[in-house]
């Protein structure tokens, strides 16, 4: 007898498979990390646009509920509502020393504006050294390497995570609110 889930074609009449909102959230439930469209599809076995419209249907079910489909970019995966992060916060023992800088909070402001820049562009921009100040957002993973500008030394592009829209209570970048910062890093 063999250790393995019997396939859907396999299960009786009176167990229908889940509907495709429900096999997209709980893929993004048990994936623990942000996953594309593409690995998606993969593993239902479905087409691409399929998924798209359940992820979609999924992303409105999700709207006035604990639980938000967060996107970044090509990746999504889904995340408590930013209504509920106090709590959250409270519940997983999250302790006050957890607070940014007033240094990283101005870095992290420049780098989700303008990504990806290198330090040098942050720097001038700036005008103090801040590798000290990327090396405490690189640890907290709320940035990210983002490549390599295609110049003399090919310095680092840095930009940022999943886990900064995450902290910050965004389901994308486009949620910032507009503001100007100065381009003399440029």
């Amino acid at each position: 007898m063999s250790d393995a889930p019997p396939s859907q074609s396999t299960l009786p009449d009176r167990l229908a498979p889940p509907a495709l909102v429900q096999l997209v959230e709980s893929l993004l439930f048990v994936a623990g990390e942000p996953v594309t469209l593409v690995q998606l599809a993969k593993a239902l076995e479905l087409p691409v646009g399929a998924v798209g419209a359940a992820v979609d249907a999924l992303e409105a079910e999700c709207q006035g509920r604990g639980v938000r489909v967060q996107r970044d970019g090509e990746q999504m995966q889904l995340v408590s509502a930013p209504a509920s992060a106090r709590a959250v916060a409270r519940f997983l023992g999250v302790q006050a020393s957890g607070r940014l800088s007033p240094a990283a909070l101005e870095v992290l402001a420049i780098i989700a504006y303008r990504q990806p820049l290198t330090r040098a562009q942050v720097d001038a921009i700036r005008g103090v050294d801040s590798s000290g100040t990327l090396r405490v957002l690189l640890t907290r993973d709320l940035v990210s390497e983002a490549g390599r500008r295609e110049t003399v030394g090919r310095p680092i592009l840095y930009a940022t995570t999943s886990i900064f829209l995450q902290q910050f209570g965004l389901t994308s970048l486009t949620e910032l609110p507009p503001m100007e910062i100065p381009h003399n890093g440029e």
